[in-house]
């Protein structure tokens, strides 16, 4: 099965998910929340919710700052989207339906996320809950340091600002 097939299924099935879950908790099922929703799901890394809505408006979407926001934190509560604060100010989200557990290296540089997963930290969970007699639900690992990138640009005495939303940002599959 190809893998545009598979985000097309994936997409599928998380428009029905958030459709039930817009019908019970009587919110309106508008057009504009279904397509936050599936170009989040087109996406294959961390963004903003500015970044989203920019990408929106670039794709003519008649979408308001507000639904961007508004639609976010109804995909967070329904645990379509995750919102991570990677220690700035700035909330950055993910896709998280149908994703395995992951863990996060965040350069404190420039704000580059990089996922990762090891056995160990699931090891190391269910043993700190078995010691400290806790049932463990979930975890969250940010390890925060500077990115290769950004040490090499550190040696040549290169000093860069933070980088600004750009117009579009990299992340969704076009």
């Amino acid at each position: 099965m190809s893998l545009q097939r598979n985000e097309q299924e994936l997409i599928q099935q998380v428009l029905k998910i958030f459709s039930a879950k817009l019908e019970t908790g009587g919110f309106r099922k508008t057009p504009e929340r279904f397509a936050i929703l599936e170009e989040i799901y087109k996406r294959t890394d961390h963004f903003d919710a500015e970044a989203l809505y920019i990408h929106m408006k670039n794709r003519s979407y008649r979408v308001s700052r507000a639904t961007v926001y508004n639609t976010l934190e109804l995909l967070v509560n329904c645990d379509l989207v995750k919102k991570h604060q990677f220690g700035r100010n700035l909330a950055q989200y993910e896709k998280s339906y149908g994703y395995k557990q992951h863990d996060h290296v965040i350069c404190a540089h420039c704000g580059k996320v990089v996922e990762f997963c090891d056995p160990r930290v699931q090891q190391i969970k269910d043993m700190v809950g078995e010691l400290l007699n806790f049932k463990i639900s979930h975890h969250s690992l940010n390890l925060y340091g500077v990115c290769g990138s950004c040490q090499k640009e550190m040696e040549f005495g290169i000093v860069r600002q933070l980088p600004k939303v750009e117009v579009d940002e990299p992340g969704w599959g076009d």
